[in-house]
Order: C-alpha cells, then structure tokens, then sequence
C-alpha cells in the first residue's frame, strides 16, 4: 500500500465525512479502516485514462500538444500511441499516477487511442478521438440553462444529429474542502450530441449557452470542437475562485450567503468548494478558451469586490490551467463571458447595474487593460419577462451564443469581424448639449424614455441616485449623440451615463446599436468635459 495513495484516500472519504479523529480509534477500527482503504487504493491502481478521457472525446489540436494522464500501479511503465502515427508516448507510474503529452495534431480524426502498462500486461483503447478546440463553460444557472429550456427548444434539439463533431462532456456537481486530483463524477462522459443529452433535467444537463456557442463556432471553423461544461446554479464567483485568488482580493476563504433566485432564500456556499472539485480536476486539460456567465449571484453578495474578484478569478484559471498543462494551454488563453441580462423593471437596488460594470473590471468594455485577450456578450437588451424560470432566466440564449462567438472569432482566431457594440470614447458639453462620441459608427433613435441620466451636483460627487437627471436624446448622427442638460446649472453637470437601471430596454430596442443593427451599446458612465 502506498502511503500516498492512502493519503488521496483518506483525503476522498474525508470529504465524504469518514473523518474519524486517531486518537478515537481502537486497534480493530484501524485494521477494518485500512481494509476499506485497501479496496479504495486498489480501484485508484486499476490501469484507467482520467475521469475526462474517453471515447467520442476532442481533444487540443495543434498547435497545442494534448495533455493525457491516467491511474496506474506505482512503476509500471505505460505506453501510448495514436493510430496513424508511428511514434509511442512512453510514461511511468509515480504516485499512482501516469502522464504524458502527445505531438501536435492537426483538427479531424477519428483515431484510436491506446494505452498499455506493462506490468499488468493490460491495455486500454479509446475510440472515435477527434482533435479540434476544447471551451470550457463554467458558471450559475444562465449558463446551466438547458437546451430543452430555450424558447424553440424543439427545433434546437433537433438539429442535434446535424453536428456530431461538435462532441459533449459535463462534470457532475460535486463540492469538496480540499483539491481534487480527478473529477469525482462525471454527468455526461464524452459524447455525440443528442436531444436526449442536450435536454434533459431542467438546470442540470447541456447548457444551452456552451451548446450554441459550440455550434455556431463549428459552422466557422468546420472542423471538431468539444465542450466541458462545469456550472452551478446559484453559485457566486468566490466558490470558483482558489484560496490564493480571494486572498489577493482581500476575501476570506470562508461561507458566504447568495439569494437563490430559483427558491427565493438565501443559500450559504464556502468559497473555493466548486474550484476545489470542478475546476481544479481539469487543470491538466489542454484547452483553446473559456466562456463563462456569472454573477447574479454576486449581486448581493461581496458586490463591490466584484471587480477584483472575478478578473483575478480569470488570472488565476489562466495560470493554473497553463502551469497544469504543462504550457500547453496559454498563459493568456482567450475568456468569454456574458455581461448580466435583466431581473426586476424599476429597480436600482438589486445590484445588477453594479455588477454589469463590474464585470468588466469598471471599464465598461472588453478587452481593456485590466482584462487582456477577454471578450464580452452584453445581455441587457434581451429581457424576458415572459420566462416560465423567471425573468433572471431568459430563453433566448442564441443571441447570447451568437454574440459570444463573434467575441471568440475576433480575440480567439484572429477574424476581422466586429463583436463589440458602440463605446463612447469622450462626452463634451457644449452649450446646453452634450456631446457624445463613440468608438465606431451607430444607429440610434431619438427618444425621451430614461436611458441617459446627467448627474448634477455642487461637489462634483456622484455616488447618490438622487444627484442623477433623466435626460432625452435630442439629435444623433452616424457616430454620435446629443443628449440635453435638463436644465442643470452649466456649472454642476459632472457626468453622464447610460443603461444605468436593471431593465432599462424593450426586447433588442435600446436606442444605440452597432451600425449594422446586431450589436448593442452596453451600460457606461463617463466624465464630461467642458469646452
């Protein structure tokens, strides 16, 4: 018996509450423990690929090497090959452990691939393996929102059969106090899509999200794409985050208390618990990128660390994940993530607004200097009040998707493709107009609804709501806004900004789009200048 194997075991059935202290235990009770851990310590010997390798499953194309490890007996000597490839892999078995990298491959397939340990004499062969681009999707229940929730999930899960290099992998949903090595359970191993896959328990199976964006990647790219899935509703960004990440955002490691949005009650989560279990198993996985939509959660909860804590979260996935893979998944890999939709009509306190800008490390857009090689899907003009799940959850996920691939072809695979909407690059008051410019050309409507707010203060101090005016869109042209001053003295207007309430837009009408329609402004706040 191995004295670090036992030491994994005892670790597992701590976290599944075997903890008994020493001193408590009799020489018998011993005896029968280290029997029970004996017949742990042999299935963890067995000869096996890691819980996320298998058959129909992607694997990283060139030119990034792919990452293989498994479980063996101490020792022996494993050795891979790729059928169609003439080199072997060879590998030995340290703690219970074997690993090795592959060559670069270029995207298709299907090959075999085959492990065999020699002191067993015993191998094991995978099927159907691809080689194409593998995204992570993680975050709460937006992202655990089925494709049999959508609004035309019917037609959605139909087209299923129509993609079937575009494979599926979900993590099951597991906590955990300490790090672990593999994934405790798997829900979905590696697959084929189908619609029974894809639909399934509401919240609980193939993200509707991860799917689309998969889909609508590979009908760009045309060759495999393959899709892990590890989310959690309900879940705030610290349970995702490594105890080193919170620690350099002042966080403790330690419970916090979320609104759940299905129940209505508040729900205590220990930080860490899901990056523990989720996340850290997949750690030697050699991936393209991530995508990620979180934080409603976060609303009430820590809000204000919030843009700290979620960019250090990236930093710190993007660091484990290349320091896990060897170097093989980039220090700066490419991270997607939907800026929040909308929850309540008339509501400044629910913390959405703060999180929106948050989000985007309080800049607004992304990519920004805080939030290198990221990429954002702004929701805010995609409501729903109509949602069986509630208007926190809406069924259009394919705009989101959508928005988020154009995001991915941009900063991920270098196209020429617009996937940012409209960003003011200054605010210049002139006379008794503002004037608003923006990054690229706009459409816009002239209209009187409260989307701009002017604040107006003697101070020059605008935290309070009650220093900020409504103000109307007066005229626009093909790059730019004029807003009014509401009558505020010249001397006390501050600052502007826009979409500043929860649910400020009808479905796809806010007034500033992209100059093409598709893309909205997302919500900002600017200093104005004086002439």
């Amino acid at each position: 018996m191995h004295i670090t194997m036992l030491k994994m075991a005892i670790r597992h059935k701590t976290n599944e509450k075997w903890f008994i202290p020493i001193k408590m235990l009799t020489t018998v009770t011993i005896s029968l423990l280290l029997s029970a851990f004996a017949s742990v310590l042999s299935a963890a010997e067995v000869f096996r690929f890691s819980s996320y390798y298998g058959n129909h499953m992607v694997l990283q194309r060139a030119p990034a090497k792919a990452v293989v490890w498994g479980f063996g007996q101490n020792g022996a000597k494993v050795v891979l090959s790729l059928s169609g490839f003439q080199e072997e892999f060879s590998t030995t078995v340290i703690n219970g452990i074997w690993r090795t990298t592959l060559k670069p491959v270029q995207p298709g397939g299907p090959y075999k691939l085959t492990a065999s340990q020699n002191i067993t004499n015993s191998s094991i062969t995978l099927t159907d393996v691809l080689f194409g681009d593998i995204w992570l999707c993680s975050g709460q229940s937006n992202m655990a929102f089925t494709v049999g929730q959508v609004n035309n999930a019917t037609e959605e899960l139909a087209l299923a059969s129509e993609f079937p290099n575009v494979r599926i992998f979900q993590a099951a949903l597991v906590q955990s106090g300490e790090e672990l090595i593999d994934l405790a359970r798997v829900e979905v191993p590696w697959s084929l899509p189908t619609p029974e896959l894809l639909g399934g328990k509401k919240f609980s199976h193939f993200s509707a999200v991860c799917w689309l964006f998969g889909r609508y990647l590979y009908k760009t790219l045309n060759y495999p794409i393959g899709l892990v899935h590890s989310s959690w509703g309900g879940t705030p960004v610290e349970a995702w985050s490594s105890p080193r990440a919170l620690h350099k955002c002042g966080l403790k490691n330690s419970v916090v208390h979320v609104q759940s949005y299905l129940e209505g009650a508040f729900v205590k989560w220990n930080s860490t618990v899901l990056w523990n279990a989720m996340i850290h198993p997949l750690l030697n996985m050699t991936i393209k990128g991530a995508i990620w939509y979180q934080g409603e959660s976060n609303a009430n909860c820590n809000r204000d660390k919030y843009n700290c804590s979620f960019p250090v979260m990236i930093d710190d996935w993007r660091m484990a994940f290349h320091e896990g893979s060897g170097g093989q998944t980039p220090l700066d890999f490419p991270f997607g993530f939907v800026q929040l939709s909308t929850y309540r009509k008339n509501d400044s306190k629910d913390g959405f607004r703060e999180i929106r800008w948050h989000q985007t490390a309080d800049y607004g857009y992304a990519p920004n200097k805080r939030m290198k090689n990221t990429f954002m899907a702004v929701a805010i003009d995609v409501p729903d009040d109509k949602s069986p799940y509630g208007s926190i959850h809406p069924e259009d996920k394919q705009d989101v998707a959508y928005r988020l691939v154009l995001g991915a072809r941009a900063v991920a695979y270098g196209q020429n493709v617009s996937f940012q909407g409209p960003f003011p690059t200054h605010a210049v008051l002139e006379q008794n107009l503002i004037h608003i410019l923006f990054h690229q050309g706009i459409i816009s409507a002239t209209t009187n609804d409260r989307f701009f707010e002017i604040c107006c203060s003697e101070d020059k101090t605008c935290e309070s709501d009650n220093k900020w005016f409504s103000v109307d869109i007066v005229k626009h042209g093909s790059d730019d806004v004029y807003v009014s001053t509401n009558r505020c003295p010249y001397a006390n207007i501050t600052a502007v900004r826009y979409l500043w309430t929860d649910w400020p837009c009808k479905f796809k009408a806010c007034p500033i789009y992209s100059s093409d329609g598709l893309l909205p402004a997302p919500p900002f706040i600017l200093a104005i200048r004086k002439q």
